[in-house]
């Protein structure tokens, strides 16, 4: 028996569907080899019956398995050729993928080069009472400096969507103990015509820095930092005298037109340079509000038009190109984000 089953093992290696059903004959049909072999236990006493025959039905049940195995085998190979016949060739592209907002990319790099120079990062409400817009920014409710601003109110006239990031460095004085560095982007919100250079919707770069030795060389500093880290070292700053009812003094960052490198155009309004944001020392009566002894503390607040940044990075001629549907920016999405 044992030899029978190894030459089976062996034939059914290479044995295809025939003859593999061929082999099933020759050792399991009616006058197949094992068959036969069980049909003589009738002619041997009981004592020889008893000890073959459990040998002969074991090879019998092995030889069986060993046969359905492969043609088991057959079968499935048999219906993976039908499926793959009848399958239809499905070419799977690459689902596209989004990419980063110029806006975003930009947060990133400033958040990244002040987080080197230890700022914390933060956020805050876009939804703002007019206290922290403007009271505690030294802005009262009969200050000219309103003027200048087209609040859009939802509850008036206390209730409104903030119209500068200042807001936040007003929380920043109120919320937290000096010392501190604080930077923080956000969307701010004015009732104004839209133009290539303005949006009633826009972003701004807030930064809030309270320390008990603080100047204006200091604000300066960070300022070249900053835009050279941006745009390179070629970058043209300049700094000019500015009124902003929440420092004193005040100081007005531009940088040259990228789109007429100075020479005048409808971007810059003819100018050659284009105001980047407004920063300066920032006022007594403000440290005062939020209970922050002046004689201890100075500090130095900034905020920058992330619009404005973005739109002299990718060199685009139009702010509406930021919050439209036409992605002209879309050449520079594979920059290293940082």
């Amino acid at each position: 028996m044992e030899d029978t089953l190894q030459k089976l093992i062996l034939a059914l290696e290479t044995a295809d569907e025939e003859q593999t059903a061929a082999l099933w004959q020759e050792h399991l049909g009616k006058a197949g080899s094992l068959k036969l072999a069980l049909k003589k236990l009738a002619g041997l006493d009981a004592e020889s019956r008893r000890l073959q025959g459990p040998i002969i039905q074991a090879a019998i049940t092995q030889a069986e398995q060993l046969i359905k195995n492969k043609q088991a085998g057959f079968a499935a190979s048999r219906e993976a050729n039908l499926l793959q016949e009848q399958s239809e060739n499905l070419s799977i592209s690459r689902t596209k993928l989004g990419h980063l907002h110029p806006v975003t990319i930009t947060i990133r790099q400033m958040n990244h080069v002040f987080e080197t120079l230890g700022y914390s990062v933060m956020e805050e409400r876009e939804l703002e009472t007019d206290e922290f817009c403007f009271q505690r920014l030294n802005v009262p409710a009969d200050h000219p400096a309103r003027d200048m601003q087209d609040t859009i109110y939802i509850e008036e006239p206390h209730l409104l969507l903030r119209t500068q990031t200042s807001s936040i460095e007003a929380r920043t004085l109120a919320n937290f103990k000096p010392p501190f560095k604080v930077v923080t982007p956000g969307r701010t919100y004015r009732n104004e015509k839209m133009s290539k250079s303005n949006h009633f919707i826009f972003h701004q770069y807030q930064g809030v820095v309270v320390l008990e030795k603080v100047t204006i060389n200091d604000l300066l500093g960070t300022f070249k930092y900053l835009f050279q880290h941006i745009y390179g070292s070629e970058v043209v700053l300049r700094f000019r005298s500015k009124y902003y009812p929440e420092v004193e003094p005040g100081v007005g960052v531009d940088i040259q037109c990228f789109s007429c490198q100075g020479a005048g155009c409808p971007l810059c309004k003819g100018v050659g340079w284009i105001e980047m944001g407004g920063a300066g020392m920032i006022h007594p009566k403000v440290l005062a509000m939020a209970n922050i002894d002046r004689h201890v503390f100075s500090g130095f607040a900034f905020g920058l038009g992330l619009d404005r940044l973005v739109m002299a990075k990718y060199n685009l001629g139009d702010i509406r190109t930021l919050l439209g549907g036409n992605l002209a920016y879309k050449p520079y999405y594979h920059e290293n984000t940082l």
